[in-house]
């Protein structure tokens, strides 16, 4: 389905689309080591890292995909993020300060101090591989409302804008990205608001009409109470969500990340602060933004809604309903929600690769430049990756991309954050118990996912929601680890610093 294309929604995103070039060359003359690539130099205040944190986490997934599944289902989805606040608090209290001590740009760094080679590894490895995925959803999203503006293919969309994205974050490194972050967390934040007013001004009974017909056909629900390990169930998707903002906030590198570019604890605590208190209500918008467009397209049928998929009837309403030039606000804040995850997942995987997988591995010395080089190589690989995965899940059936994105993080999320929490909270667990526990909470991990893809016969099939897998395999890597401790020949560990039972006697900065 094609829509005319109109020049003043051309010129307001060819505007935000110039901005963000003129910042990736800007910064591109300062990046002359990898400590400025990598952390900005450690040099950031809180309210840009905080403002950075919103729009990297707050993705088209989120602009798209979140009004798509309220749209289709209803809030249940929400649940995932009603936590955030608890966990939040953790991390200020107990996170932030392991990751400040001792200038660790990666997250995975800790794993090594903590356990040894092995697990930082796969800590590694498995976050190169969910953020490639998560990546490509995201492109994926951000070219429906280019191909729907432009008519274009949606394989040339993928390519163009992954090409241009890929530019700005290789040119300009971190300090290019956090920028690059807090104008588009301001853009997509105007822009959600902005299509929840024009949809509500187009109702006759404005607000009340959503609440009403929303309600009538049960779309605020957060769904059943019951207790089915088969269904996406609240507590199915709460337990989920527990799961994920403890990675996220204690152990994902693009947090990580953030946490050790700002200049000091209090700045980063600060920074987690205000993400934290910004994103719940933003997450509500956007559901409620979904919810909205339902009632919109029940009062006002438009036959060419049902031939969309979910992820596209936003889209549509921005160029169908919304005004030239106003509409093209809306799509660069799209484009914004994207390009702050993207931008950040590229940097963060070159930032990996180099401090987790080459310096620890490199016999021969090597020159900064060369990791400098090797960072923006590793970067256009990454590009490379991210723009095929988004051309096969353009191709693919889905609910919805936020459901896509649950799924994937419950089954490829692996063990992770069972390695940081057992690693912050415990003294017990060594090197060898927790890499023995990992391996098998892995294969058992693999089990799980071949069994969802209908692979094993039913009579070997745990029958368990894809939502559960993430829960089952940490809590059966914890579960291993202790008792694979209790085997273990007790040895004197210095771990100073590592865990909250051994803090460092020097204040952390």
């Amino acid at each position: 389905m094609e829509l005319e294309i109109r020049l003043l929604d051309i010129i307001a995103v060819l505007f935000y689309l110039v901005a963000m070039i003129s910042i990736g060359v800007y910064f591109s003359r300062r990046n002359t080591t990898t400590e400025e690539y990598f952390v900005g130099n450690r040099s950031f205040p809180g309210w840009v890292i905080g403002l950075s944190m919103l729009g990297t986490i707050i993705s088209s997934a989120t602009f798209l995909a979140l009004p798509a599944a309220a749209y289709v289902l209803d809030w249940r989805q929400l649940s995932v993020n009603l936590v955030l606040p608890f966990v939040a608090i953790v991390a200020i209290i107990v996170f932030i300060p392991f990751f400040r001590q001792g200038n660790l740009t990666s997250a995975f760094e800790y794993l090594g101090r903590r356990y040894g080679v092995a697990p930082r590894l796969y800590g590694a490895i498995s976050f190169i591989v969910l953020q490639l995925i998560r990546m490509a959803q995201i492109l994926f999203l951000v070219a429906l409302p280019i191909q729907f503006l432009t008519g274009a293919p949606i394989e040339l969309v993928i390519i163009v804008s992954g090409i241009f994205i890929a530019f700005y974050t290789i040119a300009g490194g971190i300090e290019a990205v956090i920028w690059t972050d807090v104008i588009q967390a301001f853009i997509l934040i105007f822009g959600g608001l902005l299509s929840f007013i024009i949809i509500a001004m187009d109702l006759p009974g404005g607000i009340g009409q959503i609440i009403d017909i929303g309600m009538a056909h049960d779309k605020f629900s957060l769904g059943s109470f019951d207790w089915d390990l088969t269904e996406r169930t609240f507590w199915t998707v709460t337990i989920l969500g527990i799961i994920n903002w403890l990675m996220i906030y204690g152990g994902d590198q693009n947090m990580v990340q953030r946490y050790a570019a700002a200049r000091s604890m209090k700045e980063a605590r600060k920074a987690t602060a205000l993400y934290s208190i910004i994103a719940l209500p933003m997450w509500v918008l956007f559901f409620f933004v979904g919810t909205s467009l339902f009632v919109y397209y029940t009062t006002f049928p438009d036959p060419n809604v049902n031939g969309l998929q979910p992820d596209q009837v936003l889209p549509y309403f921005i160029l169908n309903k919304i005004p030239a030039g106003v509409a093209g606000i809306v799509i660069s804040a799209v484009l914004a929600a994207a390009m702050s995850s993207l931008d950040s997942g590229i940097n963060a995987i070159s930032t990996v690769c180099v401090i987790d997988l080459m310096k620890p591995n490199e016999t021969k010395k090597r020159s900064d430049k060369y990791y400098l080089r090797s960072a923006r190589l590793i970067a256009l690989a990454v590009t490379v990756l991210v723009i095929l995965g988004a051309i096969t899940f353009s191709k693919i059936e889905k609910e919805s991309m936020n459901d896509v994105s649950l799924i994937v993080t419950s089954i490829f999320g692996g063990c992770l954050m069972g390695l940081f929490m057992l690693g912050f909270f415990t003294r017990r667990i060594n090197g060898t118990s927790a890499t023995i526990a990992m391996i098998m909470a892995i294969l058992f991990n693999i089990y799980l996912g071949i069994g969802l893809l209908g692979w094993l016969p039913a009579s070997i099939t745990l029958h368990i929601h894809s939502y559960w897998v993430g829960a089952i395999v940490n809590g059966l890597f914890i579960i291993l680890a202790f008792v694979f401790s209790f085997f273990q020949r007790k040895k004197d560990m210095d771990l100073t610093g590592l865990t909250v039972w051994t803090p460092n006697k020097t204040p952390v900065q």
